[in-house]
């Protein structure tokens, strides 16, 4: 019996590990890492991105999987939420970015002068709907 849970507990921490790897690989792989390094003026230290991007997914796989308790009450959790959303909303970005969304989409409805207030609509709709749902869970 106990044989049989170490053997599913091992399985499962390298399922989650393998697909943590996946995703992490491709998100470098798309150069999302390389292009902030470049924006930021800070290429010197992009191993370090990558290790930290590693570092991130290993120990938050860790923390889901057996459930370690992090001090810190709502301050942290908010401030792991902001984190978050920049994430997604970095995540969401590139992979428009790589696959030409938007210069296909603004050609086509000439939406030219209007860009800016698009990426305002989207910033915005992202942050209240964010807020929306965290007010009706509490």
């Amino acid at each position: 019996m106990w044989g049989k849970q170490i053997l599913l507990g091992i399985l499962g921490l390298s399922a989650g590990m393998g697909t943590a790897a996946g995703l992490f690989s491709f998100i470098i792989g798309l150069g999302v890492v390389s292009d902030f390094a470049d924006r930021t003026h800070t290429g010197e230290k992009i191993l370090w991105y990558e290790d930290c991007i590693a570092a991130g997914g290993i120990l938050g796989n860790l923390f889901w999987v057996y459930q370690i308790w992090i001090p810190g009450g709502r301050w942290l959790l908010s401030v792991f939420g902001l984190f978050s959303g920049i994430f997604v909303g970095c995540w969401s970005m590139a992979l428009a970015e790589v696959l030409n969304i938007f210069p296909i989409f603004v050609r086509r409805i000439k939406l030219i002068k209007c860009i800016p207030f698009l990426i305002l609509g989207m910033a915005l709709g992202k942050g209240i709907g964010a807020i929306w749902y965290f007010y009706m869970r509490w």
